[in-house]
Order: structure tokens, then C-alpha cells, then sequence
């Protein structure tokens, strides 16, 4: 297994299990203890998990947020599922937000040719999109988030407070009935916020391992939310946010 796909491989299973020894992950990723302990040393510098003798337990604080690359090894199918589920959606002609993170960098890629405009605070997004042709693309200025390469800031901040858009396509760190939309970052989720005061319709773009988790920081209450597109297919998960007048789409 390659070391990439063995970091991402721990940490589901600190997902799932809170603890995992090194003779496990030893048996599950086909590589030496002695190999095991050096990735946990390694994600342990990077602030993933925590060390203890004979294996390793999760990072448990809502605030604490995965690193990009491998948010966004995760989950990679289903989110390419959602974002051509998602794309569906966009029609000729409108104005879209597009959120930072994996699945709306998926989105963003699964537009093709349509004609559109797109406003991001993200630069990955904005990369892929500046030599489309269809695309008018907007970059909103702010500070760089180093690692996230999203934008934050007063800048930023006034970017979308002088736009109105039609549709802003949203990631999440969590989706919760009470909670709401939730992200680990204070400084991407006010920046959400904003994005949505300036849209008509907002669409949230959650894989299942988002659905019932809650992270740091409320980005906005379920009635704010209008269409969530997901991977999850269980009727029991799903049917309270249809309770509450969501349109759920199943990728």
C-alpha cells in the first residue's frame, strides 16, 4: 500500500475505532511494524493524531482540521458522483459560487463547457477553471490560506458583499440536523457565510462521512439550505432533512 493510501487508510480507522495498535495497522497495510511507526510519527507532526504506546488514538477536537491532501484522497469516487450530480444542476447562463475544498474542486471540473460565471475564494478552483473559455471567472482577492489555498479576509469579505449570484455550491466539514453546516475553520466559515447572503440558492455538497458530524465552526442553520447533494442512499439519514424541505439528491 502506498504511503499516501496508508495515512488515509489510518485515519478511517481512528474514524471509526478512536484507537488503533501498530500490529493492526501492520496486518491491514501489508507493511512493516517499524514502517507503521514512522507514519504514525509523521501524521502525529502533522497534527492527526496522537501517539501511545503500541499504536495511536484520534485527534478528537472539532476545530482540528485534516490536511487538504488527504481530505482529499478520501471519499474520491463519491465525490466525483456528486459533483457530476451536482453539475447537473447549473443551467446556461448563471452565476455560481463555488466553495473551497475536494468536492467543489470536483465540481468545478465536472462543468465542462457550460457557460456560466463563476466567483470562487478558492484558487484551485480558480486554476482549473482560468483557461475555459466558457467560464467568466472571478477570483476573490484576501489573504491566502496556506495548505487550503482559499482566500479569507476583509477582502474577501467584500468580494462577495458587492456581488449577487444565483447559486453557491458549498462544502462542508459537517451537516447535523441541529447544528446546521458546520466547517473546521473560523476564517473559511465566515467567508461561507457571506457567500450565501449573496446567493438566491444555496446546494451542499457532502459526501456521507460528513452527514451527522459537527465540526468547529456554524456556517449557517438547515433553513438556509435549499438542495444537498450526497452518496448517502439510507432513507433513515436522509428522510429528516427532507422533513425539513431540503431537496436531497442521491449521487
Amino acid at each position: 500500500m502506498r504511503l499516501k493510501d496508508r495515512h488515509v487508510r489510518t485515519l478511517e480507522i481512528l474514524g471509526e475505532h478512536s484507537e488503533v495498535s501498530v500490529v493492526e495497522l501492520s496486518r491491514i497495510t501489508g507493511v512493516s511494524e517499524m514502517t507503521v511507526r514512522r507514519d504514525l510519527d509523521e501524521l502525529e507532526r502533522d497534527g492527526l493524531l496522537r501517539r501511545v504506546h503500541g499504536g495511536a488514538t484520534r485527534v478528537v477536537s472539532r476545530s482540528h482540521e485534516p490536511a487538504y491532501a488527504l481530505r482529499a484522497a478520501r471519499n474520491v469516487e463519491a465525490k466525483e458522483r456528486i459533483a457530476t450530480r451536482a453539475a447537473a444542476l447549473v443551467s446556461e447562463g448563471e452565476t455560481l459560487v463555488i466553495d473551497v475544498g475536494s468536492t467543489a474542486l470536483a465540481l468545478a471540473g465536472a462543468l465542462g463547457e457550460i457557460p456560466v460565471t463563476v466567483v470562487t475564494p478558492s484558487l484551485r478552483v480558480a486554476n482549473l477553471l482560468a483557461d475555459r473559455p466558457a467560464v467568466r471567472l472571478i477570483l476573490a482577492g484576501g489573504v491566502v490560506r496556506a495548505g487550503e489555498q482559499s482566500l479569507v479576509g476583509p477582502l474577501a469579505e467584500q468580494a462577495f458583499e458587492d456581488l449577487r449570484c444565483d447559486t453557491a455550491f458549498v462544502g462542508a466539514g459537517g451537516i447535523e440536523l441541529s447544528a446546521g453546516v458546520t466547517e473546521y475553520n473560523l476564517e473559511d466559515a465566515h467567508i461561507k457565510r457571506v457567500t450565501l447572503n449573496s446567493c438566491r440558492r444555496c446546494v451542499v455538497l457532502a459526501d456521507a462521512s460528513k452527514l451527522g458530524a459537527v465540526a468547529f465552526a456554524r456556517v449557517c442553520p438547515l433553513d438556509r439550505v435549499h438542495v444537498l447533494v450526497t452518496d448517502e442512499s439510507s432513507d433513515e439519514v436522509l428522510q429528516p432533512f427532507r422533513d425539513l424541505g431540503i431537496e436531497v439528491l442521491i449521487a
